[in-house]
């Protein structure tokens, strides 16, 4: 399976609190939501396409919490998203989670590298990874991550977590795709290629 990445950001970079999020206010982040009104129908088709295409999930602990209690309580014929999440293999990478509720999860305990890689290796289309910024962070440190699809929303939040943290890894791309939507979110799709060439003169 190929693993792709599905992660919304402002234009400075901020994933976090793209929807309205109460855990996010608690914690002292006031501008969550920044994201929903810029979706048109083009776009909610697109991001409907993208889940129904997966094979299988991959979350991190922390989006796998969010997600859970939300999409897994939905029945069958909630919409596009809903039943691709609960008709699908789930994956969460996770030292602590021992008894999951949400049906068809399994657990990534141990050696992560090596359990990704053998779900890599698996026959299928996609391994998608929605959210979970910390978990991608880590997959591309590991060269995990065959396609990162990015959609870019027009607003600059000017706080909170970043997918890209100010110093870290330095990663060439190479843009496969791009297109705009009529509230102005951009999609980027990239491949990862290794470290990137630096001009000496």
């Amino acid at each position: 399976m190929k693993l792709t990445t599905i992660t919304q950001l402002s234009v400075d970079g901020v994933m976090q609190g793209n929807g309205p999020s109460e855990e996010d206010r608690r914690a002292g982040f006031e501008r969550d939501g920044w994201a929903l009104r810029h979706f048109d129908d083009e776009a909610m088709t697109f991001v409907n396409q993208v889940y129904q295409r997966a094979d299988a999930f991959l979350f991190g602990r922390r989006t796998y919490d969010i997600f859970a209690p939300y999409w897994g309580e939905m029945g069958p014929g909630s919409g596009p998203i809903a039943d691709a999440l609960n008709t699908k293999r789930k994956y969460v990478a996770s030292a602590t989670l021992t008894e999951p509720r949400w049906a068809d999860t399994t657990v990534l305990a141990g050696d992560l590298a090596a359990a990704v890689g053998e779900l890599k290796a698996k026959p299928g289309g996609e391994l998608q990874v929605h959210g979970s910024g910390a978990l991608i962070r880590w997959l591309l440190e590991n060269d995990l991550v065959d396609e990162m699809n990015l959609l870019i929303v027009p607003v600059v939040v000017g706080q909170g977590v970043r997918l890209f943290p100010e110093t870290g890894l330095d990663i060439a791309l190479d843009l496969v795709d791009s297109r705009a939507f009529s509230k102005g979110i951009t999609i980027q799709v990239y491949r990862p290629t290794g470290r990137p060439q630096y001009a000496t003169t």
